[in-house]
């Protein structure tokens, strides 16, 4: 984009913006720790979950310092059904930082909030533009596609290359804007509403007439899609013993799910035995197939090998009752394996 343009886009997506702007809860009460709240819960996440979760989130966090208080596991229980547990982990010690580094308040200075655990280059920008006003960009999966398609750029813009171009672009804009903030939330706004990554509401955008995509007609090529990412295959034995309508799961401290409730695992060969599975699991007993249920995250492509087990009476195990398994952090993949346990063994119920 010519550098003349950007105070003319900037002019028109803030005058769009305050015209059709959702009504989401977190833009009700701005301020600098609702901002950090919704952008950590946002990421990867549909809005629509997240507009329902909200409000309950912030009413049991409405401070960095409540947050910190409350603990690790409470935002882990608190998250239950969000998925990428590790972005609940690092808000966790985020606000522990804010209140043993900040005195409870978020910081407004880019670099500071960069520093915090979890707060990337874009997260820091949204921070500081949309709380404190400041001219820093931000470039997000929406970001990057309107600013492709302004330029009609056909080379790719999920490499280092293509990114250091978008960050570029948003700088000039934000420093071209007469409201950053505003500038930064209806470029957001405008991707995930107007400019979406299939058909485009073109006859609705209030950049139509400056986007070289349009023009072109290249809409549906730009931005030049990333490739998939590669999933590595991972077998695990999951050991399941249910008694009395409780389920035995250990929270687990390193790796997958780190930090919440799953059945005791170990990484084997498909084909192994319950005795095999058994050396590998010292003091835990595992038994006969149950079930198989294939996961499949980002980068890995999980089968998990469902056995019924028994397991020691001193072990570190929390007993969770199979009906408040929702209510705990438990993550989508052990309630599948604990369900197909229940299918293929209801006397253990």
């Amino acid at each position: 984009m010519p550098r003349t343009s950007f105070s003319s886009i900037s002019a028109d997506l803030e005058s769009w913006f305050r015209r059709h702007a959702r009504d989401l809860p977190w833009r009700r009460l701005r301020t600098p720790w609702t901002a950090l709240l919704s952008e950590a819960l946002l990421q990867q996440t549909q809005v629509a979950r997240i507009t329902e979760r909200f409000p309950e989130f912030l009413r049991r966090f409405p401070t960095p310092r409540a947050m910190a208080r409350a603990g690790e596991a409470a935002v882990l229980e608190a998250w239950r059904g969000l998925g990428y547990y590790r972005r609940a982990r690092s808000l966790h010690a985020a606000a522990v930082c804010i209140v043993e580094r900040h005195g409870g308040e978020v910081p407004s200075d880019p670099q500071a909030l960069r520093a915090l655990p979890g707060v990337g280059r874009y997260t820091a920008g949204a921070v500081a533009s949309l709380a404190f006003g400041q001219r820093e960009p931000i470039v997000d999966g929406n970001v990057t596609r309107v600013l492709a398609r302004l330029s009609d750029r056909r080379e790719p813009v999920a490499d280092t290359a293509g990114q250091s171009w978008c960050w570029q672009q948003a700088t000039h804009l934000v420093q071209a804007a007469k409201n950053p903030g505003v500038t930064n939330e209806a470029l957001m706004e405008l991707g995930a509403t107007i400019c979406t990554p299939r058909s485009p509401a073109c006859g609705r955008c209030p950049l139509s007439a400056q986007c070289g995509s349009r023009k072109a007609g290249s809409q549906a090529q730009v931005p030049v899609p990333r490739a998939p990412p590669v999933q590595r295959p991972l077998v695990l034995h999951a050991l399941v013993e249910i008694r009395a309508g409780r389920v035995a799961l250990q929270r687990k401290s390193d790796g997958l799910w780190q930090g919440l409730l799953v059945p005791p695992c170990s990484q084997a060969s498909p084909t192994a035995t319950a005795a095999e599975v058994t050396r590998s699991m010292p003091g835990m007993r595992a038994g006969r197939r149950l079930a198989e249920v294939d996961f499949v995250t980002t980068h890995r492509r999980i089968r998990f090998i469902v056995r019924a087990a028994r397991l020691p009476a001193s072990g570190d195990f929390t007993w969770v009752p199979l009906g408040r398994l929702r209510h705990r952090a438990v993550p989508a993949a052990a309630l599948r394996v604990i369900e197909a346990a229940r299918q293929a063994w209801p006397g253990s119920c």
